[in-house]
């Protein structure tokens, strides 16, 4: 099957442009350009932690990545139309110099990724299971951090018995953890690596896994993780604009209600006190209560903007507790924290907060869609070819 017989190039993108598999398509395309999960980890390897480093690193990253997918998905294609599979080098007989090839760099490329995917899975799994205490020392708290290095490094007055015992306490936990002869950092290892060497060896086509794991894991890591993060990272700032804009429509309702009753009440009176005070900017709880408690318009219902403040909620309260254990371990707060100010992210506009919140709409609705499609494929066997006796 080729483009001539198909009449064209404008004829295959035309019949073939949208189809059935269309977000089946975009999941595994999320997946393969989902960095957010090693964006933390890649940008504290940066020996220069500037913005403009991290902003190079990252739009030449992932333009070559974009640009490299461009052209094999296009060209991929183009060459086989309807036939072609999901692992594009499965429509070539094997045998073949060029296919034999393409899999040899296919193989050094994945030697080169699967750890750095590896160690993100593993990071998590750590993190969600043991609270990130991937050598048993306790958890990872801030505390706890501390108290490891104490006991790790010892006391350098003391050197008698409790000081001993504490430090052999400690390596004797740190070799623990794990299963059979092995610690908790090579227990994780092994099961990461076998949870994914496993089907790698039971599917021939990775274009049914993909395009399931790409639908929920790509919507999930690409779109959704990171609008969620942004509105929870911003929540105070967030439930402060929204309650703004809630009581701008609140006095505004009030006014036009009391207009027609006519007359001043006590309350509209001045009052007398010191002009000179600042009134403290309302905290995230706060706002959060006010924002419930009150009456709200119809937009704020439609728009979906119940959910948006809960998740701001949560995300503020808890980055509030984690900014207030840092500030009693190191007695360092934020706001007297010395650093660059260069380095430092400008205030979130409106634009931001509709983008985050597009990406969690557009996250969820490829999800769905995703899953939908590839059950849709999967159930009329769309994705068969049958190349006769030549495979």
């Amino acid at each position: 099957e080729t483009v001539e017989e198909n009449g064209g190039l404008g004829e295959v993108l035309r019949t073939d442009g949208i189809n059935s598999t269309l977000f089946v398509g975009l999941g595994i395309l999320s997946t393969a350009m989902a960095c957010q999960h090693s964006a933390f980890i890649v940008a504290n390897s940066l020996e220069d932690k500037t913005r403009s480093r991290w902003s190079w690193v990252t739009k030449q990253s992932i333009g070559v990545s974009a640009i490299l997918c461009l052209i094999l998905g296009i060209f991929g294609y183009l060459g086989f139309l309807g036939e072609t599979q999901g692992d594009v080098l499965n429509n070539f007989p094997m045998g073949t110099v060029q296919a034999d090839g393409a899999r040899i760099l296919l193989a050094f490329t994945m030697f080169f990724t699967y750890p750095m995917e590896s160690f993100v899975a593993r990071h998590v799994l750590i993190m969600l299971i043991h609270n990130g205490d991937m050598d048993a020392k306790g958890g990872c708290t801030l505390e706890n951090e501390s108290r490891v290095e104490e006991e790790e490094l010892g006391d350098e007055g003391g050197g008698g018995e409790g000081d001993d015992l504490t430090v052999s306490t400690s390596r004797s936990i740190i070799e623990g953890g794990g299963l059979l002869c092995m610690n908790r950092r090579q227990t994780w290892t092994l099961l990461v690596y076998l949870s994914t060497l496993l089907p790698a060896l039971i599917f021939n086509d990775i274009g049914p896994v993909l395009s399931l794991t790409g639908a929920i894991g790509g919507g999930c890591i690409a779109y959704i993780g990171p609008g969620l993060v942004y509105l929870g990272v911003n929540g105070e700032d967030f439930l402060n604009s929204i309650l703004a804009r809630l009581e701008r429509w609140r006095g505004t309702k009030d006014v036009n209600s009391n207009s027609g009753s006519g007359g001043v009440t006590e309350e509209d009176l001045p009052v007398d006190g010191d002009a000179s005070l600042e009134i403290d900017a309302t905290t995230s709880i706060d706002a959060y209560e006010r924002i419930v408690s009150g009456s709200k318009p119809l937009w704020y219902y439609l728009s979906l903007f119940p959910i948006w403040c809960a998740i701001a909620n949560k995300g503020a309260t808890h980055l509030k507790k984690k900014t207030d254990a840092a500030f009693a371990v190191t007695g360092v707060s934020a706001e007297s924290a010395p650093s660059d100010h260069s380095l430092l992210l400008p205030p979130p506009t409106k634009r931001d907060y509709s983008i985050a919140i597009f990406f969690v709409c557009f996250g969820v609705v490829s999800a769905v869609a995703g899953v939908m499609s590839n059950l849709y494929v999967q159930w009329n066997n769309l994705d068969e070819v049958d190349y006769g006796d030549g495979n």
